[in-house]
């Protein structure tokens, strides 16, 4: 998996990009990623994982985030089935703030400010924004800029949101750590369905184990054990929602204990994989 930083070129004659994913999600990459634009992301419907800084976890029926300027984070199309589609607007705090005597745009600043942890709005909140997304991707010109302030503006006054991290993460914990984060993340996924000794883990990036478990610790807030649990439990996710049984999904991601598997999975979902296969169902 590629870590990398994103230059966003504007729309032609646009101060922000617009973007409509619709095509299948095996030729995009998700890539883990940061850049200068805060990006608010707008997942119609559907299932995937979400990487926003040090937060990592699991949606169902769509989502949208608000991501700030410099956060490192995934694609949303992460682990997700066909057919996927997101609206994506990508724009700089400058043209979002006004002066300290408009009043009436003080939200704006405190939504600047909340972004930088990843804003997740509830369901409700994204049914009453999406009309107005769909309706910036037919707009032109000048119209657009205002679309987009009433659709901040909107999410500045809601509290029905939640905040995805308990602290900013800096780009520069990405930026400075690229090539061997790169090298970590790429070998977990193409090895994650078979046994994984951290002592080969700490050997590829020229690590003692004691250096490998204090950086990764310092560099992502979570145990390298926590890091490979989670992503094996998303995979067994996309496993589950293609209609594989938990069996399958558990050999399928790496675990060869039905029992542990169980365990694990109800820890980092909140509910075990027979629950979580039944929900779908009804």
């Amino acid at each position: 998996m590629r870590v990398s930083y994103e230059n966003i070129t504007p729309d032609k004659n646009s101060s922000f990009c617009t973007l409509h994913f619709r095509v299948p999600v095996k030729e995009h990459k998700w890539e883990y990623h940061y850049h200068q634009e805060m990006e608010l992301v707008c997942v119609i419907a559907g299932n995937g994982t979400r990487q926003v800084g040090y937060h990592k976890s699991n949606y169902t029926n769509g989502d949208l985030v608000l991501i700030g300027s410099n956060i490192p984070h995934s694609g949303f199309g992460l682990n997700s089935l066909d057919p996927h589609e997101e609206i994506v607007l990508q724009f700089k705090e400058e043209i979002i703030r006004f002066p300290k005597e408009v009043e009436e745009m003080s939200s704006l600043d405190r939504l600047i400010s909340k972004a930088q942890y990843g804003i997740l709005f509830s369901p409700k909140v994204k049914r009453k924004i999406l009309p107005k997304l769909y309706e910036m991707l037919e707009t032109e010109n000048s119209k657009r800029y205002f679309i987009l302030l009433n659709i901040l503006i909107e999410l500045a006054e809601t509290k029905d949101y939640i905040l995805l991290n308990k602290e900013v993460m800096p780009h520069t914990v990405i930026s400075k750590n690229k090539e061997r984060l790169q090298t970590i993340f790429t070998f977990v996924e193409k090895n994650y369905d078979k046994e994984i000794d951290i002592n080969d883990i700490a050997n590829l990036v020229n690590l003692t184990l004691p250096a490998f478990c204090n950086f990764f610790k310092k560099t992502t807030k979570i145990t390298f054990t926590d890091f490979i649990n989670q992503y094996r439990i998303d995979k067994a996710c996309t496993d589950i929602l293609k209609g594989k049984s938990i069996s399958e999904s558990c050999y399928n991601s790496g675990y060869n204990s039905i029992s542990y598997f169980s365990r694990t999975f109800k820890k980092y979902m909140g509910k075990t994989p027979t629950e979580f296969n039944n929900e779908l169902v009804k």
